[in-house]
């Protein structure tokens, strides 16, 4: 836990009880209707994509818990999720590493089809053709579009639609709770899966309000405008509103600035937290303050 929490029973406690409400949940689906109204979609998502993911467990998960996932050779357990046409989640269920894709997406499509009457396309891997086809139509009224890979593809390649999928586990695979499966329960474990989709979306919908683009993970970030502030604090305050999503480090604001003193740099930085004008993220790291965004 950062130094700046309470102790972590206390941080716990509010996240069992948060995630008890359902307010996660909440959270996902206002944040995924502002995300799509943004990008000229409509709120409600008409078409989805699932997928599955195993995952090791830590010590602390029981053996009651867990399965073995013969094709990844992998014992813990497997996430399956349901992300909309833009890779935003939907909804995600946990459960032991042996249970099969199509058993897992059973009830994943159900509680999807609860949430949204309006989805109707579900695309999925093969690993889902069958019975579940055939389930889907005459139980929930939901067709399932298999995608599958040709004998002749050699190598990587992209497959329609199945990679926006791919694209959501890589995004959750970031956040280092999620790597494994630390939760004793499943449900805490698909509420870790929420709030980090939680912080993601918020991060998205800023860049999107702001009209910046999405910053790419191996390009160059984007420039930033220059400073039109007289002031050093006023030329400090464009540079993190230019970047909200950023925490900058002190020296990179010095080297912006052109500030050959560092220290003393720092000693005003630190003045201007404790006054309001900059939020303190961290040990040396500084962001926007919230009356500023």
């Amino acid at each position: 836990m950062p130094v700046d929490f309470p102790p972590w029973p206390a941080v716990y406690a509010f996240f069992e009880r948060w995630s008890a409400r359902g307010m996660p949940h909440s959270l996902v689906d206002r944040l995924r209707g502002r995300i799509r109204v943004a990008a000229g979609r409509k709120e409600a998502p008409t078409a989805a994509v699932i997928d599955a993911q195993s995952v090791k467990a830590a010590e602390t998960v029981s053996s009651a818990a867990c399965g073995y996932d013969g094709g990844k050779k992998i014992k813990g357990q497997k996430r399956h999720i349901a992300v909309d046409t833009l890779g935003l989640l939907i909804c995600v269920i946990s459960t032991a590493a042996s249970v099969q894709d199509r058993d897992g997406a059973a009830p994943l499509l159900a509680r999807l089809r609860e949430k949204f009457s309006t989805i109707g396309l579900v695309w999925a891997d093969g690993g889902y053709a069958g019975r579940l086809v055939t389930w889907a139509k005459n139980v929930l009224a939901c067709t399932i579009e298999i995608v599958k890979r040709n004998d002749d593809m050699k190598g990587f390649v992209v497959l329609p639609r199945r990679w926006v999928v791919e694209r959501s586990f890589a995004w959750l695979m970031r956040y280092r709770r999620l790597v494994r499966c630390y939760e004793r329960k499943p449900e805490h474990h698909e509420a870790m899966v929420l709030w980090a989709t939680v912080h993601h979306m918020t991060r998205r919908l800023t860049r999107d309000l702001a009209g910046l683009p999405a910053h790419g993970r191996w390009s160059d970030p984007p420039p930033l405008p220059a400073p039109t502030s007289p002031d050093r604090r006023g030329k400090v305050l464009e540079l993190l509103a230019a970047q909200p999503w950023r925490a900058w480090k002190g020296t990179e604001l010095a080297a912006i600035l052109g500030i050959d003193n560092v220290n003393s740099f720092r000693v005003q930085l630190s003045q201007w937290s404790h006054q309001g004008h900059i939020n303190k993220i961290g040990p040396a790291l500084y962001g926007p303050a919230l009356k500023h965004l």
